[in-house]
């Protein structure tokens, strides 16, 4: 699994459990509601830590025009040092995007140079997730592909080809159904799966194959990673 932080605290505190832990791997970054501590001291140990064998991504990184927590210059500031960072140090990009899809997308084409783009937490529709497909970007639903009114997600998931899929809990948030307003955590992801295999009309094992395949792939894990997933 791919412990995430999103600010330089649980950054930090990612990496060290990544240490810790076999088959546990850290992604550091900044969250776009939290811009304003995307100061040059603080990017500065945030590719320190991207450089540590433990790390395999940078993010949370990317733009959120849900919420004003930050102006839309600190978010895009924000964002373009993240993906230097990734670019310096090789690691993939872990993308937060809501409600601003047509910005970052306009974003990673302008900057360009990046071999390995997540897009977490996938909120988009059929369109945004084809235009993801094209730029070759991983796309990982949580537990809100399973949601009554998440017909235009489930939508997505069904079109998108299935070496680009990824699952994610974005624990304590989105646990998936029948468990919805309990905290969420990884034990809940069969049932984000389960919801996937579904609507792609594709029996579970399989696409468990093929998100573990994903996943070492998007995070340019270990050969081993995949045969002790089995």
């Amino acid at each position: 699994m791919v412990t995430v932080g999103t600010d330089l605290a649980s950054s930090t505190q990612a990496v060290a459990t990544a240490r810790r832990f076999d088959g546990v791997y850290a992604a550091v970054g900044i969250h776009p509601n939290d811009a304003t501590e995307a100061t040059e001291e603080t990017l500065v140990e945030i590719e320190r830590l991207a450089g540590d064998p433990a790390c395999v991504a940078v993010g949370e990184t990317g733009l959120d025009h849900y919420r004003d927590h930050t102006t839309p210059q600190q978010q895009d500031a924000s964002f373009r040092a993240h993906i230097e960072i990734a670019k310096r140090t090789e690691r993939t990009l872990v993308i937060h995007c809501r409600d601003a899809w047509d910005d970052v997308l306009a974003t990673l084409a302008e900057v360009g140079g990046l071999e390995r783009v997540v897009m977490h937490c996938f909120s988009g529709d059929l369109e945004v997730a084809s235009a993801c497909a094209a730029a070759g970007y991983f796309t990982s639903f949580a537990g809100n592909v399973t949601f009554k009114n998440a017909a235009g997600l489930r939508e997505a998931a069904a079109a998108l080809p299935a070496h680009l899929l990824l699952t994610e809990t974005d624990s304590p948030f989105l646990t998936p159904h029948p468990h919805r307003g309990e905290a969420n955590d990884p034990s809940f992801v069969p049932l984000t799966l389960r919801t996937l295999a579904e609507v792609r009309g594709v029996a579970v094992e399989e696409l468990a194959a093929a998100v573990v395949a994903n996943t070492a792939r998007a995070f340019a894990l270990p050969p081993d990673v995949v045969a002790g997933a089995a």
